[in-house]
């Protein structure tokens, strides 16, 4: 771990910057279509996409052991399209109308449309796996793309959320982040150095638990426009995270009836959500989210041990500070 300023993400995208341009170019040309509707959503998509962190890792995984492959570019292109397509379900079962700060496909068009694009972009992404004709990148893929629909499934069956335990959210982000985020270093390592794949593969994993326990950190700690939504979202959507849940045992009768009344208030009001925010915080659940964020960390940077140097390794040893350190 950096003691000074974390790195950027430009930063830990230097080494495969140009290959990340032709990543962004095999996606449209992946989903590309003639059919109006869907090119419409589509280019709205793209445009909504995210900072590639998957990709990213991805060619940064190719490219350790220096045996790079054109190949990984649509592999990545494909990851890319899977999350585009989790985010756009996840959005729609969540009736959620913002995401990075501007309207949702549901809220754009319609929970149909958002259905119908997500599995769009899922065909795509198979499409693009079949053109390889790689059964393995498949099964990596198609492994992980069910095991995310697995852990929606979990998230959608909680129906007591405040006796969501810490194994419980445990499992769920195992299936929601950390599932994918495995996949894309594995794929990597796959059409790369097949000899490091499983050790970038627990690289991907412990990565990716890490991201969602310093994501749901955010929800508590960042502001509206880091966010990109307001503050507390989690909450107002009653959503239990690791900070909760750390932070439930030690409250008092006073902070627990705090968050029982939000949780069975269908829209809780900002004083609602700050004052349990505050309880969080005060109860030591923010502190104790950044030790196990930081424990997933270390065990990711152990995976990586042994690696032969090159400045991919580096970065994805950054990419380790970039993920407890960064706003949004």
């Amino acid at each position: 771990m950096t003691t000074g300023a974390p790195p950027s993400l430009a930063q830990i995208q230097a080494p495969v910057a140009a290959r990340l341009d032709r990543v962004v170019a095999e996606m449209r040309r992946l989903v590309a279509s003639d059919f109006g509707l869907v090119a419409e959503v589509n280019e709205y998509l793209l445009a909504l996409r995210g900072k590639l962190f998957r990709p990213t890792l991805l060619l940064l995984c190719n490219e350790v052991g220096g045996s790079p492959s054109p190949r990984a570019e649509t592999l990545a292109a494909a990851v890319e399209l899977v999350h585009l397509a989790t985010l756009v379900h996840d959005d729609a079962v969540d009736h959620s109308a913002l995401r990075r700060g501007r309207p949702t496909v549901n809220a754009r068009w319609s929970h149909q449309v958002a259905i119908i694009m997500g599995d769009f972009l899922y065909t795509r992404a198979l499409a693009a796996l079949g053109e390889l004709g790689d059964l393995e990148a498949v099964r990596i893929l198609a492994d992980a793309s069910n095991t995310m629909s697995v852990g929606e499934m979990r998230q959608l069956l909680s129906y007591d959320r405040l006796a969501f335990a810490e194994a419980d959210y445990d499992q769920l982000i195992a299936c929601k982040t950390a599932a994918l985020i495995r996949a894309a270093c594995e794929l990597g390592a796959l059409v790369g150095r097949p000899d490091f794949r499983a050790p970038l593969a627990r690289f991907g994993f412990e990565l990716g638990m890490a991201f969602q326990i310093a994501d749901d950190l955010l929800d508590y700690t960042a502001d509206a426009a880091e966010l990109g939504k307001p503050v507390g979202w989690d909450l107002r959507e009653h959503k239990v995270t690791l900070p909760l849940i750390a932070a439930l045992p030690h409250f008092n009768a006073a902070e627990r009836a705090q968050v029982e009344a939000l949780f069975a208030d269908p829209e809780p009001d900002e004083a609602q959500v700050h004052a349990v925010i505050a309880a969080v915080a005060r109860r030591g659940g923010l502190a104790y989210a950044r030790q196990r964020a930081e424990a997933h960390v270390a065990r990711a940077a152990a995976a990586l041990e042994g690696l032969p140097e090159s400045s991919a390794l580096q970065a994805l040893r950054d990419s380790l500070d970039y993920v407890v350190d960064r706003r949004r």
